[in-house]
């Protein structure tokens, strides 16, 4: 492994350690003594993300920690948390089990994540992401995170998924065991 410091081709392993999706090491390089640590992941089937005008280009994961950390950029968030963003966009990816996916899809997967982790970096991403043409736009994106509309109900003309009826009314469990009643009363 080449050394960041001075790029000294050896280093030896001083620390292995299992995470979450591969291997951590911390590695000593054997020319200037430095420390520095590397990360093992199982390189699964490239990804291709098909962009909005229909090129194609390789997944990047360096691309997306980039987008995060400049959306996130002086914000207080705990250690690990945009790094937690990003594998878990990858696992939802990965979940999806395509080859390609569209670029959108994965914009959609950031501002959800974003939505959750903190909602200025959200405005921030969305503020690239969405493109607004104007100050309307941009404020009605606000809004609509300050005020989430509720899931919009199912249309006249479409049948629902689930019953409508109210629900069955349930006994309370007792808990414990039976009280037994002695003869005497």
């Amino acid at each position: 492994m080449k050394c960041p410091y001075c790029n000294y081709q050896e280093s030896k392993v001083i620390d292995s350690r299992d995470a979450e999706d591969g291997v951590r090491r911390r590695r000593e390089c054997e020319r200037c003594g430095l420390r520095f640590t590397t990360y093992e992941r199982i390189q699964t089937t490239a990804l291709m993300v098909v962009k909005r005008d229909g090129r194609r280009e390789e997944y990047s994961r360096d691309k997306l920690l980039t987008s995060l950390t400049k959306a996130c950029a002086k914000r207080p968030l705990p250690t690990g948390a945009i790094e937690k963003a990003v594998d878990d966009i990858e696992a939802q990816l990965q979940r999806l089990g395509r080859a390609e996916v569209p670029s959108h899809l994965i914009g959609e997967m950031v501002m959800e994540g974003l939505r959750a982790l903190d909602r200025v970096a959200y405005i921030r991403f969305a503020s690239i992401y969405r493109d607004f043409r104007d100050i309307e736009s941009f404020k009605e994106e606000i809004e609509e995170l300050l005020n989430p509309r509720e899931i919009s109900q199912v249309p006249s003309n479409q049948l629902s998924f689930l019953n409508d009826a109210a629900p069955a009314v349930v006994p309370a469990r007792r808990r414990g065991r039976p009280k037994v009643r002695s003869p005497k009363g």
